[in-house]
């Protein structure tokens, strides 16, 4: 393999944001491309203008950037292959058409939307797969001019259709499927190369861009499978050498078993959105990586420097990815414990922030506070997102007591250890959590209480809960006056 040649893109439409099927896409060409000392181009794929929207290649590109992921040549970088928006290609793709056209390989197609329609649903009342019917068919030359003639003076504005070749086997060697072939007559009959509105479609744009981009190999989704022969064809028509082809496996929701499917509302699928929620952009480049792609050995935790020492095409699965939301939390929960204390503090107070927990513009002593809260919570998180739901007895106060809860309060040693604590915390100078926790193992010594029966009454008092943190920094935080009030309240239950 020239290693000097490998160039790789990844091209989306600025339609929205980055979802994580696109995501994959784009590692598999980076890191192919950074592992083989190759070229890894961003190139926008635009020609949809009504699908369109606005920021849409900007929420792209700020996304890919976050994961990680940089590029050699883009709309923003420039480079030697420009532009690299296909909105700005046109005056390249217009003459190439027209070549097909005056070689005829392509024509222009006059039929309507609603004639279009028509003929599917024929086909569809036939039990046939619906297929383009050359709307020309064995009309004399004359015939066929004065129906392009009414169709002009009828305002009809044309579409160019790209004549496939009968009879034809468009085969080609997988990158990652293997063998693969279709045979001409499967593909729907002639397809459109230009739409109405003078645009190219994504099958002819594609073709011509990877090939004045020298682009050498193409990984994309297994939903591009069918797109493959024609562009083929067209790869043929020119006389063009086409680049390598890799389609990577379906990804499934582990839920429902099913296609990850961008309507499919349960599980998120937008980089943007595990953002908001506080995910590390290294666990998520982790973890995306992993969708459809196997490393050597068990590990399963790595550095993108690591990855892309390793990479290797050939261990691209065949099989479908499962996506696991649980297994994501897992991996992102692994990559907090590991990361910088500020980094996860900083993104936590955003949260708290965001979910009105704290003001705008928190004191220092606010501050302060809140980043003892987070290290009490770091190893607990998967997302520092949950910070919001994990210290909401911080905010709130604690919620009700469950039934677990009361029986454990249910016996004779924990109202006389509730009456102790509340007791001796009044004597504590600096109220702290190492006084705090030598105060309990006072009520210890002199009372013989330990253990369970000795720390489970002062959690379940405090905060209500059997689960949480470490019980002396839980109550310093809580403050001397809450924890007090909580004690009160509690000891005030049990002596009825």
């Amino acid at each position: 393999m020239a290693k000097s040649k490998i160039r790789v893109r990844y091209a989306p439409s600025p339609t929205g944001h980055l979802h994580i099927g696109n995501a994959r896409t784009a590692l598999f060409n980076y890191l192919f491309a950074r592992h083989n000392k190759g070229k890894f181009i961003l190139r926008i794929e635009d020609t949809d203008l009504k699908r369109n929207v606005k920021d849409g290649e900007k929420s792209q590109m700020d996304n890919l950037t976050w994961l990680g992921i940089d590029w050699d040549e883009g709309p923003d970088k420039g480079g030697d292959f420009g532009p690299y928006r296909q909105s700005e290609r046109k005056s390249i793709y217009d003459p190439l058409i027209q070549q097909l056209i005056d070689e005829g390989k392509a024509y222009e197609s006059y039929m309507t939307e609603e004639e279009l329609q028509a003929q599917r649903e024929a086909q569809k009342a036939r039990k046939e797969m619906p297929h383009y019917v050359y709307e020309f068919a064995g009309m004399t030359e004359e015939e066929k001019q004065a129906k392009i003639a009414a169709a002009k003076e009828a305002g009809i504005q044309p579409v160019v259709r790209f004549h496939v070749p009968e009879n034809q086997t468009y085969a080609w060697d997988d990158m990652v499927k293997g063998n693969v072939s279709f045979e001409s007559k499967t593909v729907g009959g002639d397809f459109v190369i230009k739409k109405r509105d003078g645009m190219p479609t994504y099958n002819f744009a594609v073709v011509v861009d990877d090939h004045m981009m020298e682009i050498s190999h193409v990984f994309r989704g297994d939903d591009h499978v069918a797109n493959t022969p024609k562009q083929l064809m067209i790869y043929e028509a020119f006389g063009w050498q086409p680049p390598k082809f890799g389609h990577m496996s379906l990804i499934i929701n582990t839920e429902t078993g099913k296609k990850l499917s961008k309507r499919d509302e349960t599980v998120l699928q937008f980089i943007e959105q595990y953002r908001e929620l506080g995910y590390l952009p290294e666990a998520m480049l982790n973890f995306i990586i992993l969708l459809g792609w196997s490393p050597v050995g068990e590990s399963e935790l790595f550095t993108k420097r690591e990855f892309i020492k390793m990479y290797d095409e050939k261990r691209l699965s065949k099989s479908p990815a499962a996506f696991d939301a649980k297994k994501l939390e897992w991996v992102n929960n692994q990559y907090i414990k590991k990361a910088d204390d500020n980094e996860v503090f900083a993104m936590s107070i955003r949260q708290l922030i965001k979910a009105g927990r704290l003001p705008q513009r928190p004191d220092m002593s606010q501050i302060e506070w809140t980043r003892t809260l987070v290290s009490l919570f770091k190893n607990q998180m998967s997302y520092t997102g949950q910070i919001v739901d994990l210290a909401d007895l911080f905010f709130n106060g604690p919620a009700d007591i469950n039934d677990e809860a009361k029986a454990e309060l249910d016996n004779d040693t924990a109202l006389p250890v509730l009456k102790e604590f509340r007791q001796r915390i009044e004597n504590i100078d600096v109220f702290e959590a190492t006084a705090i926790q030598k105060t309990i193992k006072s009520i210890q010594k002199d009372t013989k209480i330990k253990g369970r029966a000795l720390y489970m009454p002062i959690r379940i008092a405090v905060s209500h809960e059997m689960h949480g943190p470490e019980l002396p920094e839980t109550i310093e935080l809580l403050g001397r006056e809450t924890t007090k009030k909580h004690l009160d309240a509690m000891i005030a239950e049990l002596a009825k």
